[in-house]
């Protein structure tokens, strides 16, 4: 996927949660502490937050904002609008402050905003009862982000928030790739499949990225070999995703 890709799926996404979010008051079942408008403001507050990320060069002091008297909605549309408008003259490559130590770009932001949007929509329809599926092109590229970036990298550079073990290899499979994911004492390793595993976790692409991201349950994919090695990434992938 490109940045123009990207950009173009978070537009899409962002106009589905809103046209969705049609009862603010409603719970988000894969968000239980939330109701919709939560939801909302959330999206619109990240998309906010890379804006001046992106202004600033830094992290901004003093965040986030108190926005409650914005109307909802009307918040996301303008932080998402806010956010096209500041990607609008920038290439991908151009340099922006990220929390990811490799990749100090633009395109990061808005690969990450794009994978954000997605998975947050599928919040919103839950919450409706009208779910779709993440496109699997986007969805196999957010599967490779969740894993090497969320998991990988953030094992790695703060330990301390993993219970760490030696534990056997699970490998992930969707859309034609494979990721071979090795825990150990000192982060996972996370490297590009087939290979030898214990454990092995497959489905469709859109099925196996909200399974990483804890919004659908076992049933959502085909686990094959060891189960405990599922439980074992559930934990890990939760430790990395909060």
């Amino acid at each position: 996927m490109d940045f123009v890709d990207y950009r173009d799926r978070l537009a899409a996404d962002t106009a589905r949660l809103t046209a969705v979010a049609t009862d603010l008051g409603a719970r988000v079942p894969s968000c239980p502490d939330w109701t919709v408008e939560d939801l909302v403001r959330h999206v619109a507050m990240v998309y906010l937050h890379k804006v001046e990320c992106l202004r600033l060069g830094h992290h901004p002091e003093g965040w986030p904002p108190d926005l409650s008297a914005e109307p909802a909605l009307a918040q996301l549309v303008r932080a998402h609008d806010e956010l096209a408008a500041e990607v609008a003259g920038r290439a991908p490559e151009d340099p922006a402050y990220t929390w990811y130590g490799p990749d100090q770009s633009v395109g990061f932001w808005m690969r990450r905003m794009a994978q954000e949007a997605a998975v947050h929509r599928v919040d919103a329809e839950l919450a409706a009862g009208q779910v779709t599926p993440i496109a699997a092109d986007l969805a196999v590229d957010g599967i490779d982000e969740a894993l090497t970036v969320f998991l990988a990298w953030t094992s790695t550079e703060w330990p301390e928030d993993y219970t760490l073990v030696d534990a056997p290899t699970v490998e992930v499979s969707a859309g034609g790739r494979s990721w071979l994911v090795r825990p150990t004492t000192k982060g996972v390793l996370v490297d590009a499949g087939p290979g030898e595993a214990a454990t092995t976790i497959s489905g469709e692409p859109s099925d196996v990225l909200l399974w990483l991201w804890r919004r659908v349950g076992d049933d959502a994919v085909t686990v094959t070999g060891d189960p405990a090695g599922a439980a074992t990434l559930r934990a890990l992938m939760e430790a990395g995703t909060q």
